[in-house]
């Protein structure tokens, strides 16, 4: 019998190698989709690691000093929540009160850039930046134009799912601190013994690689924020504080966080003070981005997010697309724990 010809056969491994990667993505659409439906069990149940990557080794440490599981997990638990639960209540409560003056002073902000530009073309307008400050400081003008202002504060279904997140995560978190690795361990005995030994191995790469990546975000997110809230102050710009809370969050989110929220700092300090201190302030932001790029960030994260910024870019951006902030705030970590876990 005659061997069919060598293109034919490449195109049987194209077309072999397309309905593949169909399948994959039916497969992906599929589970994104019943994600959708638990998101509420999901989300938690996600979320809950990053804290856990960080009080782990506490608890760890109190059970090496005799402490029985529960009692380690609950005390540090309790600790962390009094802490860091405060910490970001008062950051969130900070930037809520004073959001609709800082978007009120960016779009003033606008305007002034706006006039600066038209010395130089005339015709020229920042219609879409404009439009998006608009947009945002009318959600927050009251609840007589649809704003957020009073829906915050009303008991909604969205505030009771928000609240029934939070206590869910927690009780994971409580379970993660107490037998976390045991955990992991069942679900791996679930399968033949080398198969098991190799996602084990898999799921403490992802774990080194999470926990690296969250702490060093952190420390990077509020050095950003510190020595841009310190600069605003001593510039005397308004709403330092808030801004520098915004600084913090944005840092959360790799590049496109740091590049948006040290934008709006210095549309604040260009409608205060004018086209001078809105040109310092926009020199302190890339100055402070550039101390954390070239010395920041491989210091303190290492190999942790060695990925390449056209890929945390299209992570964050891709992530967002699809599932919004949380999809955004999850994707780099994603990215970089799935590049660990193939070079392992």
């Amino acid at each position: 019998m005659k061997a069919p010809p060598h293109g034919h056969l490449r195109l049987r491994r194209w077309g072999r190698s397309a309905w593949a990667l169909l399948g994959i993505l039916g497969i992906l659409v599929l589970a994104g989709y019943v994600l959708s439906l638990l998101a509420l069990v999901v989300v938690p149940l996600v979320l809950a690691l990053f804290p856990a990557t960080l009080l782990a080794p506490v608890a760890r440490k109190l059970r090496q000093w005799r402490f029985p599981k529960t009692a380690a997990a609950l005390t540090v638990l309790v600790g962390a929540t009094l802490v860091f639960g405060l910490a970001g209540a008062a950051t969130a409560t900070l930037v809520v009160s004073e959001f609709p003056d800082v978007a009120e002073s960016a779009g003033d902000g606008v305007a002034e850039l706006e006039a600066a530009i038209h010395w130089v073309a005339p015709e020229f307008e920042l219609r879409g930046v404009r439009d998006l400050v608009d947009m945002v400081r009318d959600q927050f003008e009251g609840e007589e134009n649809g704003g957020w202002a009073s829906p915050i504060l009303s008991l909604t279904t969205g505030v009771f799912e928000m609240l029934a997140g939070t206590v869910l995560m927690v009780v994971i978190l409580f379970f993660y601190l107490r037998n976390g690795r045991e955990l992991a361990e069942r679900i791996s005995g679930l399968l033949a013994r080398e198969t098991s030994e190799r996602w084990m191995a898999r799921a403490d790469t992802a774990w080194r690689t999470l926990g690296a990546y969250f702490r060093g975000q952190l420390i990077v997110a509020l050095a950003d924020a510190i020595l841009i809230g310190l600069a605003l102050v001593l510039l005397g710009v308004p709403l330092a504080l808030p801004l520098a809370a915004l600084v913090f969050i944005g840092g959360l989110f790799p590049i496109i966080g740091a590049v948006v929220t040290g934008a709006v700092a210095v549309l604040v300090a260009l409608s205060d003070g004018g086209l001078t201190m809105g040109l310092i302030v926009a020199g302190v932001v890339l100055t402070v981005q550039q101390i954390e790029s070239q010395l920041l960030a491989p210091l303190i994260l290492g190999r942790a997010i060695d990925l390449h910024p056209l890929a945390v870019i299209l992570s964050i951006t891709a992530g967002g697309v699809v599932f919004g902030v949380l999809g955004a705030f999850l994707a780099v970590p994603a990215v970089a724990i799935a590049k660990a876990v193939w070079l392992t």
